[in-house]
């Protein structure tokens, strides 16, 4: 039987290092293939509940990165008869995901789904997509805790988990190198456990077994007309940008187990709404021209 080791925080905290077996279900097995139309990466499962409208149907989310599915986006002028108006709109294609199964360190198949995405955010270069696959899915990443991020220290351990090159994927270890990396004005985590192009949008997972955020840079440098590749220089969205990104998108429901997809879809129809109505109101606003006042002779009163 695999043994533990532990270690303690300063706040007294005690983190477990994982067994064999808990590496495979925690960091291993929540790990999928994406592909889009011309793009393809690593995306990690995060949810996996019951359908509460649906009995014997399962609701399953995984989290990517933007640029892996960037291709299935397409940003269209139509025509809204409300604000009588262009406005832009998101065109959104399926995008593929295979999730494996397993029997120890063997995968036993790899099961092919489609997947709508259903939130995306550029900035923070983050993607939820929801399998149409509605069985359940035993093997689901849980988010490093919030009130945890400040206890991070460099020398934790930490693994990548993803597909590297599209291969299937497997799990490189390392340690946290610098805390909080800004490139472009956001934040990230940089870490020295080996990624390379293919592992965008799998997991940067903390030793203790928590999902810190998604493999999304690697460091490269241009010598001559190559590119020599630091695999061991790779940048991880900062988990602060993770619950960032799930607040903002109204997908509280992935960690917060008092919420629900539904209520989730509600939220975000509302604050859709809500922008439309602001939208339609500076519109209308912008329209209006003050009318001269005719005891001034046509001049504006102060």
């Amino acid at each position: 039987m695999d043994s533990h080791n532990n270690t303690t925080t300063e706040k007294g905290v005690l983190i477990m290092s994982l067994t064999q077996q808990e590496l495979h279900e925690q960091i291993l097995y929540p790990v999928t293939r994406v592909k889009a139309q011309s793009a393809g990466g690593s995306g990690v499962l995060v949810y996996s509940k019951e359908d509460p409208e649906n009995d014997g149907e399962w609701i399953n989310v995984v989290l990517t990165c933007q640029h892996v599915v960037d291709s299935a986006i397409t940003v269209k002028n139509e025509w809204d008869s409300l604000l009588k108006r262009e406005v832009k709109k998101d065109v959104m294609e399926e995008v593929s995901v295979e999730v494996f199964d397993y029997v120890g360190s063997k995968i036993a198949s790899a099961n092919s789904t489609q997947a709508e995405i259903i939130a995306y955010d550029k900035n923070h270069d983050l993607a939820a997509v929801k399998l149409t696959n509605t069985k359940r899915l035993d093997w689901v990443a849980s988010l490093y805790p919030e009130d945890g991020i400040d206890d991070l220290k460099l020398f934790d351990e930490v693994w990548t988990s993803g597909c590297s090159l599209l291969h299937d994927p497997f799990s490189n270890k390392g340690e946290l190198t610098y805390l909080r990396e800004m490139i472009e004005q956001k934040s990230y985590l940089m870490y020295n456990a080996p990624s390379i192009f293919g592992n965008s949008g799998g997991g940067l997972f903390h030793g203790s077994g928590g999902l810190l955020g998604l493999c999304s840079r690697i460091t490269n440098i241009q010598l001559g007309f190559g590119i020599d590749v630091m695999t061991w220089m790779g940048f991880s969205t900062h988990p602060d940008r993770i619950y960032e990104f799930l607040e903002h998108q109204e997908l509280q429901f992935i960690y917060d187990d008092d919420d629900n997809y539904y209520d989730a879809l509600e939220r975000r129809a509302t604050a859709q709404k809500e922008s439309l109505r602001h939208l339609f109101a500076e519109d209308k606003g912008a329209d209006k021209v003050p009318e001269p006042d005719k005891a001034t002779g046509g001049k504006r009163k102060d």
